[in-house]
């Protein structure tokens, strides 16, 4: 057989084709492969959010689960009262624990409920007719369980209550093994203290892990028989309800836009803490109080360190006392109380006195050795003594010695040489307008409010010492609902007497129907102090504007504050904050009428406008 030429030619080319595509294809094939490798490799490489949320390690005991460093342990409940209240959940939702919540409701038809409570109806009242004919003493639990049944009937058939399973568990989360389980036991102290009774998961605690994750998946199946009304009660977010029947406005509850309404006298004391940086507006909220608080009937007495509650004094006709060198206002340090009744004697009121001018003079003097301090105690006694002031001494009609009294006692005492040198710059010197006069302050007004703004910073600590004091010594004389606001008391924390001082005062002004309203805005001064946390101990009323990052940390840890409510004392705006009133607290907005933001307000811009206004006005009327 005889091939032709073209033909031969046309086969080689045909082959050739076939090769050179067979090799093409084989050559995309092999590029192909390894695209597929890159991408497996690059994929191997990145990370997914599976891998940013999963645990670096996994493992699981009989009775918790640790992920990681952390540990975690699933609780849930398995009986409950008669009747539990609305928001039964809340003292455990509010703790300052890490925790997963997961309630999950099955749907049980009322055909399927309705049959087998006629069942149970049937059984209790034959077991209560037994008893009846043989004699028996009546059972109450039966009878109990018989009448909520057959309401429980009622409902269900009228359509008002639907039946559920309900299931609750609780995954708290710790960092040690011993923290978990003193947190665990903290959560069955507080839902047994209501009756309900809980239990630890015990080799479940995988699925009771997964039954709280965001998964909805129920791996425990622990199921309570329950229906509509008790499971509404049951519903986790409820804000806390400062609102009572009397008292003034102190702001709105941001959480659910209801009214903050207190009576600061109705707690276990009147004491008030107010923390927040310069400007978030705790001037402007204190302020808002006295105004209010004024209409009640109670007497203010206010430490002003920089005028700010002039315009507020005018407005409301109070007095105004401004403490300077050259200021005409003058207050003794040496006067004393005139007892209430029998109930303080002649000789602890001077002892006391004693006391109290000796810790000022310490602050004056910059501190005492030992003999100077035995010295000082023997003069002002007998200082006391030269104006006939003794234990047999009725307080009502004597007078009270001055400072000059004072350095006329040690002139004649061995050894006080120096004492008297350093006082004299108090009756002869640069100071001795201050405090070597007798008192003439009338505190007669409801409104009485020291300024201190002209002194200087040397003066401010001793004069705001002597003021409260001298407050203190009126406070005692006469029982009366009053409030004393001290406006940057860090003033007063510089110096171990003086807040001392102030601790005391803090303590014990509850029996003579006073509040202290304390205010600062240098936090991490005031909170080192040990006085500083002994007086927020005792202030059943705080309020915290907004915080610089700089002391939020400790604001955190005085008062048990959560990372969210850190975080919003943080970003807070002018006037919102936390407020918090004994063991209640919410999130509260400072608000303030068109008439009472024009008294109390700080802003330079507002108050130049109305200067401004008040001139145009008189210039009108001349």
């Amino acid at each position: 057989m005889a091939f032709k030429p073209s033909a031969i030619k046309e086969q080689k080319q045909a082959t050739s084709r076939l090769q050179t595509e067979t090799s093409e294809l084989k050559r995309k094939a092999s590029e192909e492969l390894v695209t597929l490798e890159e991408e497996k490799i690059y994929r191997e490489g990145v990370v997914s959010i599976r891998d940013l949320v999963a645990p670096s390690a996994f493992r699981v005991e009989s009775s918790f689960v640790q992920l990681g460093d952390a540990f975690c342990r699933t609780l849930f409940i398995t009986a409950y009262p008669r009747y539990i209240s609305i928001g039964w959940a809340s003292p455990v939702i509010n703790l300052s624990v890490t925790m997963d919540l997961a309630m999950f409701f099955y749907p049980v038809k009322s055909a399927v409920i309705l049959k087998q409570l006629k069942n149970k109806v049937g059984a209790l009242e034959a077991q209560i007719n037994a008893d009846t004919e043989k004699g028996a003493p009546r059972d109450p639990i039966r009878e109990t369980a018989l009448r909520d049944i057959e309401q429980l009937r009622d409902n269900l058939t009228q359509g008002t209550e639907h039946f559920f399973q309900f299931c609750f568990y609780a995954t708290i989360y710790a960092r040690k093994k011993e923290e978990l389980d003193q947190t665990t036991e903290d959560i069955e102290n507080i839902f047994g203290g209501k009756l309900i009774m809980t239990r630890k998961v015990l080799y479940q605690s995988e699925q009771g892990y997964n039954s709280t994750l965001p998964l909805c998946n129920d791996e425990l199946y622990v199921a309570f028989n329950m229906n509509s009304s008790p499971i509404a009660a049951s519903f986790p977010f409820i804000s806390a309800e400062l609102t009572s029947d009397d008292g003034i406005l102190y702001g709105i509850n941001r959480h659910n836009n209801s009214l903050i309404l207190f009576e600061r006298f109705s707690l276990q004391n009147a004491n008030m803490v107010v923390f927040a940086t310069s400007g978030a507006g705790k001037s402007y909220a204190i302020k808002l109080e006295i105004l209010r608080t004024m209409m009640m009937g109670v007497d203010v007495i206010v430490i002003d360190p920089e005028m700010e509650y002039k315009h507020l004094s005018d407005a409301v006709g109070g007095t105004y006392v401004n403490i300077s060198l050259s200021s005409e206002a003058k207050i003794n340090p040496f006067d004393l109380p005139r007892p209430m009744g029998m109930e303080i004697s002649t000789e602890d009121v001077i002892r006391g006195a004693v006391i109290t001018v000796k810790g000022l003079l310490r602050i004056m003097l910059g501190g005492l050795t030992v003999e100077q301090d035995a010295i000082i105690d023997r003069a002002l006694i007998e200082t006391y003594a030269k104006k006939d002031i003794t234990p047999d001494a009725d307080l009502a009609t004597v007078k009270p010695p001055i400072m000059q009294d004072l350095v006329e006692i040690l002139e004649g005492m061995q050894g006080s040489e120096e004492l008297v040198l350093k006082l004299q710059k108090y009756t002869e010197g640069t100071f001795s307008g201050l405090f070597n006069s007798p008192t003439n302050v009338d505190m007669k007004n409801q409104l009485v409010i020291y300024s201190v703004r002209d002194l200087e910073d040397e003066l401010r600590p001793i004069a705001i010492y002597t003021i409260v004091n001298y407050i203190w010594n009126v406070v005692r004389s006469e029982r009366k609902k009053r409030i004393l606001v001290i406006d940057e008391a860090w003033w007063l924390m510089m110096h171990e007497d003086s807040a001392r001082f102030i601790y005391a005062l803090v303590k014990r002004c509850r029996k003579y129907y006073l509040g202290v309203t304390t205010i600062t805005q240098d936090v991490n001064d005031f909170l080192k102090s040990q006085y500083g946390q002994a007086i927020v101990t005792n202030s059943a009323l705080q309020l915290l504007l907004r915080q610089s990052p700089a002391s939020i940390d400790l604001i955190q840890k005085v008062f048990v504050l959560t990372d969210s409510e850190k975080y919003l004392l943080l970003e807070s705006g002018v006037g919102e904050g936390i407020f918090f009133a004994g063991r209640k607290h919410a999130a509260i907005k400072v608000v303030a009428s068109y008439t009472e933001d024009q008294i109390v307000t700080t802003n330079p811009e507002q108050l130049l406008a109305i200067e401004k206004a008040k001139k145009e006005f008189v210039a009108e009327n001349k």
